[in-house]
């Protein structure tokens, strides 16, 4: 399963969306309501855990975490540092 699978498979998993159409890689989570500030944080937990990297404070902006294609280009960044 590569990154955005996994990425996908988790919001699936833990945050409400309407259907399953709506996670496209490049839909806002934030704008859908998918995903809210706190669980942005859950967002940060799991990506942590998933995938051995640290999400620094400074780091948890919309370019980073509001699509699954920005978290899947920040987890390459990260990964590759």
């Amino acid at each position: 399963m590569d990154t955005a699978d996994r990425v996908r498979q988790f919001i699936k998993d833990n945050f409400y969306a309407a259907s399953a159409s709506d996670l496209t890689d490049d839909a806002s989570l934030l704008d859908l309501g998918i995903v809210d500030s706190t669980g942005i944080l859950e967002v940060v937990a799991f990506l942590e855990d998933e995938f051995q990297i640290t999400v620094d404070d400074a780091e948890m902006l919309p370019e980073n975490l509001d699509s699954i294609q920005n978290i899947v280009a920040f987890v390459e960044r990260k990964t590759t540092a």
